[in-house]
């Protein structure tokens, strides 16, 4: 029952999408959409690459249609061959196009007739920008290499030819071989007691979009935290992997109270090495972790909220296409502050809500005033061209945050949950979820917001005035200690901060962030030993703060620059010690070592960074 409601979900979906084409994919999914693929690859780490096929099952809707046009980036091709009427398969002749830095190379299969099933035979390259290639020294044990993906926006296609865009959406299986003493697990049904032996074999039965598509091959161990959740890290991070991740089954609860039920069988998380580039990915059935959020004592499990919450915002319900990333990302926000709420309670929930909104008010001053809508009305383009990536989470999740308050919770919640249900399984544009908006929510309570002022919180810069701030009373009475701490008329000893939770200390160093004195950062260090702190969240605003104050934390910034990868910290970071004269040469040369440690994606952020300089 649950596979025939999928499969009509997703054909239902096809016409009302064949007219939003992607811009950043090169697929024709007007005439033909894949609805199955199936990977057969071998992990080859002493060349860096994957190599075997891809078998995709074709769905044709333009029966006039003879050729397949699959997204690729890096990949070499060696042949192609297409399933005939009777059942055997032949060659099919195929080109790529010239390569576009952005989008990689279309790849064409010419087709005599309309086929069920194409295979192509290829192999990665080393430099895919999807996967990274650690070696062995860059793991937690020094004994084996180690290698994962991260394929969100565009690049599944670096590491497998597919219709690259969340306009499409499949359901996948594989088999890939790996070395011996190492585990393969995949965004898809994992077996906890697999050994590999013939290959380590997936499934994902739920459609998922392409960049949704994960891979992780390493020494990498399995703790159950839950009745059907599960980490994974490697051996020496388990334990301590397995305690922070103590409330998932809670979380599950939680969401699942507010959204109905959870419709991807188990939530698995695996903690990646250090230089995972961001704080979390999505991946369904296993959501791939920095290390950074394990602090020791839960401070930082909203970040687990945050990958939970997609399985109904972004991975139930897509962006069509990254031109409305606000669905996935706003959304979501918005979500994981519910979870948090009903968990930790509504203190916890108002604090961390003030702490995003003040770093959503503080970021607008660095970005042009044509990036802060939540979406342009232009053509269709990338989700980066018009807009901040990082503004939506919190923009979007404002606008919700404003609908909810003034149609009160039993409204709102029926109405959000109905988003979800009725959208399943489906990807979706913003005038999708506006005539949704209207519909069952607007047109019967019109006073909750009118066209003008929605259109301003889509379309228009900044954030409405008629938005309301959050404001907690802890983070209140924080801020008089800070504004008499940055005057000099508290002493730092005196400062209340050994009662302090997470969000507090991160509220407290964004708003010192320079205004105070290298002194003052040193006292800070001194008392509250915020250059050793275990929580890397407070550490990175702790060693930005320093930096801009003159303070010299170089010791601390070494160690924390030569173990962290994620571009939040690490970018913010280098350009910091760029714009102090005295810490440009010493960060030129900090970087010279720590760029190997990094991924791709953000090697090419602080590349960046340092050519401007």
């Amino acid at each position: 029952m649950i596979k025939k409601t999928i499969s009509a979900l997703v054909l239902s979906a096809c016409l009302s999408l064949a007219a939003h084409a992607d811009p950043l994919s090169y697929a024709r999914y007007d005439q033909v959409r894949t609805t199955d693929l199936y990977l057969d690859l071998k992990a080859d780490f002493s060349h860096k690459i994957l190599s075997g096929y891809a078998e995709l099952t074709l769905n044709w809707i333009d029966k006039n249609a003879r050729t397949l046009v699959l997204d690729t980036n890096e990949l070499n091709i060696a042949k192609v061959q297409v399933l005939n009427a009777a059942g055997r398969w032949s060659a099919a002749s195929f080109m790529l196009d010239k390569l576009d830095v952005e989008k990689g190379r279309a790849l064409r299969i010419a087709l005599p007739f309309q086929p069920q099933k194409v295979r192509i035979y290829y192999r990665t390259a080393p430099s895919a920008t999807a996967l990274q290639w650690l070696n062995p020294e860059q793991t937690m044990s020094g004994k084996r290499p180690f290698m994962f993906s991260q394929s969100e926006t565009i690049n599944a296609r670096s590491w497998a030819p597919v219709q690259d865009t969340p306009a499409v959406r499949f359901t996948y299986s594989a088999r890939v071989e790996a070395p011996a003493g190492m585990r393969v697990v995949m965004s898809a049904e994992n077996d906890q007691q697999a050994t590999g032996a013939g290959g380590w074999k997936f499934k994902m039965a739920q459609p998922i979009p392409s960049y949704l598509l994960a891979i992780a091959i390493g020494e990498i161990d399995v703790r159950n935290v839950g009745p059907r959740s599960a980490v994974y890290a490697e051996p020496q991070r388990i334990e301590a992997a397995a305690a922070e991740m103590a409330d998932t089954e809670k979380m599950i609860a939680a969401a699942e109270g507010l959204y109905g039920p959870y419709r991807w069988d188990r939530y698995d998380m695996i903690v990646l090495p250090p230089s995972f580039p961001i704080g979390g990915m999505e991946n369904p059935r296993m959501t791939f972790l920095t290390p950074t959020m394990i602090a020791g004592d839960k401070s930082l499990v909203d970040l687990i909220a945050h990958e939970l919450a997609h399985s109904w915002s972004g991975n139930l319900v897509t962006n069509a296409s990254w031109k409305h990333f606000w669905l996935n990302e706003g959304f979501t926000t918005y979500v994981t502050t519910r979870i948090v709420e009903k968990l930790y309670g509504e203190e916890v929930a108002e604090m961390n809500l003030q702490v995003e909104q003040e770093e959503a008010m503080a970021s607008l001053a660095s970005i042009p005033l044509a990036k802060q809508a939540l979406l342009t009305r232009d053509a269709d383009t990338s989700a980066d061209s018009y807009t901040d990536q990082s503004l939506v989470y919190p923009k979007g999740a404002w606008l919700l945050r404003t609908l909810e308050q003034r149609a009160g919770r039993d409204v709102f919640d029926p109405f959000l949950r109905g988003w979800f249900d009725q959208h399943a399984f489906q990807s979706a544009t913003t005038q999708e979820f506006v005539d949704y908006l209207k519909k069952n929510l607007l047109d019967a309570h019109p006073e909750i917001m009118s066209q003008s002022e929605l259109d301003e919180w889509l379309y228009g810069p900044g954030i409405p005035a008629t938005a309301k701030h959050a404001a907690s009373p802890r983070l209140a009475a924080l801020d008089a200690q800070r504004d008499a701490w940055l005057k000099g008329e508290l002493p730092t000893a005196e400062l209340p901060a050994k009662h302090w939770i997470a969000l507090e200390w991160m509220h407290f160093l964004n708003d010192i962030d320079g205004k105070a004195s290298a002194l003052q950062m040193q006292q800070l260090d001194q008392t509250f030993g915020l250059g050793k702190t275990g929580n890397n969240e407070i550490a990175y605003r702790f060693l930005l703060s320093s930096v801009k104050a003159g303070y010299n934390v170089r010791e601390p910034l070494n160690k924390f620059l030569m173990s962290v990868g994620r571009q939040k910290f690490v970018v913010p970071l280098y350009a910091a010690l760029l714009k102090s004269p005295n810490e440009k040469d010493w960060a030129r040369a900090l970087y010279a070592k720590a760029r190997s440690h990094y991924h791709p994606v953000t090697q090419a952020s602080v590349d960046k960074a340092f050519k401007q300089k």
